[in-house]
């Protein structure tokens, strides 16, 4: 078993919360991990990612090669495109469709559908109308943890015991509210890919 999975997104999104917990996952189910991440920019706007690999043999290396990634996971639907040379021949992207519009230049949303519609193995949705909708649009990230979950060769109980280890130091009620998003993105993914 391996997964190498990039995490994308902008400083104050959730995006190394999300690399923390399936962490905790893997370490739960026994598996190998490295991750190497972007902190420099990491601050509340800025672009934000995270090399996650995940392997049940020993890794030697904690970056992800061009073409090597298995899934691209983004909170930001821009920042897909900034690793879409990393994704395999094979591999999925999930991603939030609503822009955080952060620079000037932002490019039209509808040059970045046309750039994911090129991709067969795509799951976008709007993220944050879910997590409103079931939780709070704070749990986006928790939306987008569940949606790339069956991409992901880690039991979905697993992934919510890193929930409830992450966010349990925050109260009950903070572990329930992100469960419920996780499986609400989870649900939705399935009902999309056929997985």
């Amino acid at each position: 078993m391996k997964t190498d999975i990039i995490l994308a997104g902008v400083g104050g999104q959730g995006i190394l919360s999300i690399a923390t917990i399936l962490g905790a996952a893997a370490l739960k189910e026994d598996l190998y991990i490295k991750q190497a991440e972007v902190h420099g920019m990491s601050q509340r706007g800025g672009d934000v990612q995270s090399n996650l690999r995940i392997s049940s043999s020993p890794i030697q290396s904690d970056l992800i090669p061009l073409r090597g990634a298995d899934l691209i996971v983004s909170l930001e639907p821009m920042e897909v495109l900034r690793y879409l040379p990393y994704l395999s021949d094979e591999g999925w992207i999930v991603t939030n469709t609503v822009p955080f519009v952060n620079i000037p230049n932002y490019p039209e949303m509808e040059k970045i559908e046309d750039e994911l519609n090129k991709h067969k193995n795509v799951v976008a949705f709007d993220m944050d109308a879910l997590a409103k909708e079931v939780a709070s649009l704070r749990a986006s990230n928790m939306v987008l943890l569940g949606a790339a979950s069956p991409f992901i060769d880690i039991e979905p109980e697993k992934i919510e015991e890193g929930i409830r280890i992450i966010f349990g130091p925050k109260g009950e009620q903070m572990v329930e509210t992100n469960i419920v998003a996780f499986r609400a993105g989870r649900e939705k993914a399935l009902s999309m890919s056929n997985k």
